[in-house]
């Protein structure tokens, strides 16, 4: 189903979006342009609309009969999301991830796209523009960041473990208390930004590990594979793989190696009382 023309059509309809709909309105957007989902502190904007709209049509004109799962249309339709399970192959797009960095004028952002068949993340697709970051991922062919390959490598030893853990914005009780172990010594934890930053910064070696707290595949089908591709580990806190379609035992964990991620896991399932899957 990959080959290198479809991953270089792919990439080619992520940075037409991208130049389309998301760049001509940073720094630029106006206040009628911003709202807040109902029932949720998430922003959106119209630049995560437009952005998901025009690659959900050229994503499903490369491959017929595919599906689409968008954060904005399962926002829209909940329903949606059960495609993820079904037969067809998927597209999962995340138009902004980092909406909040976006709207405060940061670079902090990127655009994320994957594609998933029976539950397995086939390739992803995450492109930072400001930044000037365009990663490529397949599933047995590695992952590429502006064309050079990147390997995670392991912790350096007897150093702190460099930690990136659910923001705080989403924190609630339960939230806090299942990752109250990371709060210990021998780990500089602090709070995460885009989702794809911190894979792609686990992939290129650059933070050792990140946890969640929530399961939205478009935040991390695209990232948790680039982590792997780059020989990184992950894990929910029960010790079994993360599921795509959703009900997974939360938080979970992902890290630059295997003993690494087991060690987050460890700390994470010592304070955590209660494993059961939770809605963002």
């Amino acid at each position: 189903m990959i080959d290198d023309e479809l991953t270089t059509a792919v990439e080619r309809a992520v940075r037409e979006a991208v130049d389309a709909q998301v760049m001509p309105r940073w720094r630029k957007l106006a206040e009628h342009e911003i709202t807040t989902k109902t029932g949720s502190h998430d922003l959106v904007t119209v630049a995560d609309r437009e952005a998901e709209r025009q690659l959900g049509d050229a994503l499903r004109r490369l491959l017929p009969g595919s599906a689409v799962v968008g954060e904005e249309g399962v926002h829209a339709d909940p329903s949606s999301y059960t495609a993820l399970s079904g037969p067809d192959p998927v597209w999962i797009i995340d138009p902004v991830d980092g909406t909040r960095q976006f709207v405060a004028g940061g670079e902090g952002f990127c655009t994320m796209v994957a594609l998933a068949h029976h539950g397995e993340t086939l390739a992803g697709w995450i492109r930072a523009p400001v930044l000037g970051l365009a990663a490529t991922v397949r599933r047995g062919g590695g992952v590429l960041l502006n064309g050079e390959p990147l390997y995670a490598g392991s912790p350096e030893a007897g150093a702190p473990l460099r930690v990136a853990v659910s923001h705080p914005d989403y924190t609630d009780e339960w939230q806090e208390r299942s990752l109250r172990g990371l709060h210990t010594a021998g780990l500089q934890v602090r709070s995460t930004g885009s989702a794809g930053l911190e894979y792609l910064a686990i992939a290129r070696g650059r933070l050792d590990a990140v946890a969640y707290t929530w399961e939205a595949a478009w935040d991390h089908a695209a990232g948790l594979l680039a982590v792997a591709e780059a020989g990184g580990a992950s894990s929910t806190v029960e010790g079994v793989p993360f599921r795509l379609a959703g009900g997974n035992a939360l938080p979970f964990t992902a890290a630059r190696d295997a003993d690494t991620t087991r060690r987050m896991v460890g700390l994470l399932r010592d304070k955590s009382e209660d494993h059961r899957s939770r809605p963002r």
